[in-house]
């Protein structure tokens, strides 16, 4: 690129003697990214598939992923207290947008199945995008995506729908939002960290949900709680999760919002 069209990219690729099934699974996640153009998703800038390896070529998100970037902000306060982690208003800026880009993606009919902090990314000025398509499935024709038994399912941010039928919708990318809330609002500690795997699953499946964040405001629980509804169909849409957030008493989103929001431009 030259002139005014030079441009800082990030570059993903898989090995050229990666198993052919890595690799196709690799070319699909580019596949799936080259539809999405908003702006609380990563972009896709292009895809170079002249030479081995492949590359996948998308807009630089340089503070790096959601969890790493909470974890790091939490260890600057404990190593330097004049500083300041996380306010409540940042943390409450980051589920705006990580809603808005969820509201998206389910406006054009895709479902995520991933959806965490380590797979949302931080751009230079605190913006954080929804990243990391690997599992992410078009559900044009069934508004759902099943998944076969030997699929790998991220148990902790999974709905039960998901643990026990391996059924997948929007419904269910709204309870691992929530779950990233609290990721967020926990400044980066892992889901149900006190439990192994196989717990957590018959936890869930059981009815139990994550407990409130240390500090956690009462009303920002009781909205996660309602996306962790048992019922999928009883949980919000993002564009629910969007408007609700931009009402609460208190809360003002940043003035770039309303200008880049798929909330604000969906029409």
């Amino acid at each position: 690129m030259n002139g005014h069209n030079n441009r800082n990219c990030a570059i993903k690729t898989v090995k050229g003697d990666a198993p052919i099934l890595e690799r196709k699974r690799f070319l699909e996640e580019a596949e799936i990214m080259k539809h999405f153009k908003a702006y609380h998703v990563v972009q896709l800038l292009g895809v170079v598939t002249e030479d081995e390896p492949t590359l996948i070529v998308m807009e630089l998100m340089s503070k790096g992923d959601l969890k790493s970037y909470l974890l790091a902000r939490q260890l600057y306060a404990v190593q330097d207290p004049k500083r300041q982690s996380i306010t409540l208003r940042e943390q409450m800026q980051m589920m705006l947008e990580i809603a808005d880009g969820m509201a998206y993606l389910n406006a054009n009919k895709f479902v995520h199945r991933d959806l965490a902090a380590r797979n949302c990314m931080v751009d230079w000025d605190g913006t954080v995008k929804i990243g990391d398509f690997g599992m992410t499935r078009d559900i044009q024709v069934s508004n759902c995506y099943t998944t076969g038994k030997g699929r790998p399912v991220p148990i902790r941010w999974t709905a039960p729908e998901g643990l026990k039928d391996r059924v997948f919708t929007s419904k269910s990318d709204v309870w691992s939002c929530a779950v990233v809330w609290w990721e967020i609002l926990t400044l980066g500690k892992d889901p149900y960290q006190e439990l192994d795997i196989l717990q957590v699953q018959n936890n869930v499946i059981a009815g139990q949900v994550l407990m409130p964040p240390e500090n956690c405001p009462e009303i920002l629980y009781n909205m996660m709680k309602r996306c962790w509804n048992y019922q999928p169909e009883m949980r919000p849409t993002f564009l629910e999760l969007v408007e609700w957030i931009l009402g609460l008493p208190n809360f003002t989103p940043n003035q770039n919002f309303p200008m880049v929001s798929y909330y604000h431009n969906r029409y």
